[in-house]
């Protein structure tokens, strides 16, 4: 089945709200006549609701980076799904590498925050990876494989349907290398037959599963000519404008 491209900007912890709304107007009219791809942007919390205001109209939708599992309390620096609504974002990216890497967060916490998520009507890309010595050490499937059950665990058919995986190879984000389409494409067959077995054939053909990992306007057709390729999450270079409506417009390459 076809699924729809769904390319998504992340932009870290990177800036201003004034910067923020500078690369949101770039990027409006560079992927304003672009069609057949979903086209996402992940600001910083301080800046999603001007974003949000600057996005009216827009095709493009917006996403936060994350999310605590609470509707709120006394968790001092946490952000809530229903604060995430209210800033007007319709995605949240939820278990990010550098998120597990620095921050802690396991494969129980992010299931955690992926089931509040769901539960508040926030659609989640949900991302997973392994290390560069976890790959040398031939352990790419297993840990793969311990990410996909435990992030899903107790979700239905319909959870899934609000959502996407993102593949995002540690080793590749931020290093400037990047998986070869074919070992991408390895990985993400990998990925749809684990979610074949833990859910159906359906599902699997409807998920949308993208790569992260250095993606750039040079490597982003060879990547999505891949069968088992839906997108893309974008790190550095979704930080302009030019460069990032480069990779949306993969299509025309």
């Amino acid at each position: 089945m076809a699924r729809l491209p769904f390319i998504a900007g992340n932009w870290k912890m990177n800036k201003t709200v004034g910067e923020a709304l500078d690369l949101i107007r770039g990027l409006k009219t560079a992927v304003s006549e672009v069609k057949g791809v979903e086209v996402a942007v992940a600001p910083p919390f301080t800046a999603l609701h001007a974003v949000h205001k600057e996005l009216e109209g827009s095709s493009i939708l917006l996403a936060a980076q994350n999310l605590y599992w609470e509707e709120k309390g006394a968790f001092t620096g946490e952000i809530s799904p229903l604060m995430l609504k209210e800033a007007g974002c319709q995605y949240v990216i939820i278990g990010h590498s550098e998120r597990r890497q620095f921050f802690g967060e396991s494969d129980e916490t992010v299931n955690r925050r992926i089931k509040a998520a769901l539960a508040q009507g926030l659609k989640v890309i949900f991302c997973i990876g392994e290390t560069l010595r976890e790959r040398e050490e031939a352990k790419t499937f297993t840990v793969l494989d311990r990410q996909v059950s435990g992030g899903l665990k107790g979700l239905g058919d319909k959870d899934l349907k609000s959502m996407a995986i993102a593949y995002e190879p540690v080793w590749a984000i931020g290093t400037g290398k990047t998986a070869t389409p074919e070992q991408a494409e390895e990985v993400h067959r990998f990925i749809r037959e684990k979610v074949k077995m833990l859910y159906s054939q359906e599902i699997s053909e409807e998920i949308r599963i993208q790569y992260g990992g250095s993606v750039t306007p040079d490597n982003i057709k060879g990547l999505m000519n891949q069968p088992n390729i839906d997108g893309a999450l974008v790190g550095g270079a979704s930080l302009k404008a030019e460069s990032f409506s480069k990779i949306v417009r993969f299509k025309e390459m």
